[in-house]
């Protein structure tokens, strides 16, 4: 491991994708980090992930460190010793991208700030742990943001309200998310459902989605389909049981069948009510599929969702906005156009990989 190099192929650049998790963990950051490593490689680079995880494909190698299993931020054991023309890490979970830190040029996507939910695994954190926690990540990530030639944020109005990236807007970029729009498929006749798909955990607001349907279904038949696990899977059961909420929830799918039950669904909705959602991809898949978006309004994620939709920050709000959609098929229709437009104009993988390229050739 410690011997680990790139092999000189050409004139071709050397990248390094530095990451806590690779697929097949799941994870928006996941999957963003695997595009743009095969979608680089298509266009000549030599490319090399190191990870706490993952297998490559094609010829994207993926060195995995063994590794602590620390929640959410995996801890190395040893590193590999790599020799690239261009170090690209992604951030939260630091502590790959602080053993690159000293080496240049550094680029670093900052996907989200770390803020610890009030639970995790369905146990309540106490305010001082999560405090702690925060601290040291903080104590991480600085000196790797304060030595790295570029970072790279998702959306403007994100980097702006960070209390963490506040202090480096001078070499700050912004390059958003991205989703290749021909894979989905927009379908003329909807039906009667409202959509939520990611992890089943709290901070996620799940809860809140399913306490405003409770009000939804108690004038319109308009049932809830929730797509994903998590460890609060059994509790948000049992609310919308409580709650009367007619509701399916799906499990994991595969992306054949996300994809379709997306497209179907009159609305989809991201209620998801902390930093650690900074941009929300779900919402560019239901674009993709003109299917109109509702988010809760917070930073960057709120940006996202009004290219095809609402924002909303009271349950009453996302219920007048559901009823309102609902019963507007003309709206949901334009919202939709507007939607699919925006994905196709502003964040499709060609632009985002263009807008890449630029910044490793700026920092070469």
């Amino acid at each position: 491991m410690g011997g680990e190099t790139f092999e000189i192929r050409g004139t071709f650049m050397r990248v390094a994708q530095i990451t806590p998790y690779y697929p097949p963990h799941i994870g928006g950051v996941e999957i963003h980090v695997k595009e743009l490593s095969e979608r680089l490689f298509e266009r000549g680079y030599q490319v090399k992930v190191v990870s706490s995880c993952g297998n490559g494909k094609n010829s994207v190698e993926v060195i995995t460190v063994p590794s602590i299993n620390f929640p959410y931020s995996p801890i190395p054991l040893t590193f590999p010793r790599l020799e690239a023309d261009v170090y690209h890490s992604h951030v939260p979970s630091p502590t790959f991208a602080f053993k690159v830190k000293d080496k240049h040029p550094h680029i670093v996507t900052y996907h989200n700030d770390v803020v610890v939910p009030s639970k995790v695994n369905g146990f309540p954190i106490p305010s001082f742990v999560a405090a702690s926690i925060e601290m040291i990540n903080e104590k991480l990530v600085k000196p790797v943001l304060e030595k790295a030639e570029l970072i790279i944020a998702t959306t403007g109005s994100y980097a702006e309200t960070s209390k963490v990236l506040k202090e480096y807007l001078h070499k700050v970029e912004v390059v958003p998310n991205a989703v290749d729009a021909s894979l989905f498929q927009p379908v003329d006749q909807k039906e009667p459902y409202v959509i939520y798909v990611g992890r089943l955990v709290e901070y996620k607001g799940l809860g809140m989605l399913i306490e405003a349907m409770r009000d939804v279904q108690a004038r319109e038949e308009l049932n809830l389909v929730v797509v994903g696990d998590g460890e609060d899977r059994n509790r948000f059961e049992m609310m919308a049981a409580k709650y009367g909420v007619n509701a399916r929830f799906t499990g994991r799918v595969g992306l054949d069948e996300l994809r379709n039950l997306i497209s179907h669904a009159e609305i989809l909705v991201l209620p998801s009510f902390t930093r650690l959602e900074a941009f929300g991809i779900v919402l560019l898949e239901a674009m993709a599929c003109k299917t109109p978006v509702l988010a809760f309004d917070t930073p960057g994620v709120n940006e996202v969702a009004k290219n095809g939709g609402f924002v909303f920050s009271t349950i009453p709000e996302l219920v007048q906005l559901i009823l309102e959609l609902h019963s507007d098929e003309g709206l949901r229709k334009t919202l939709g156009e507007q939607g699919r437009k925006a994905v196709e104009e502003k964040y499709s993988w060609d632009m985002v990989v263009d807008k890449i390229e630029a910044l490793y050739d700026e920092v070469v």
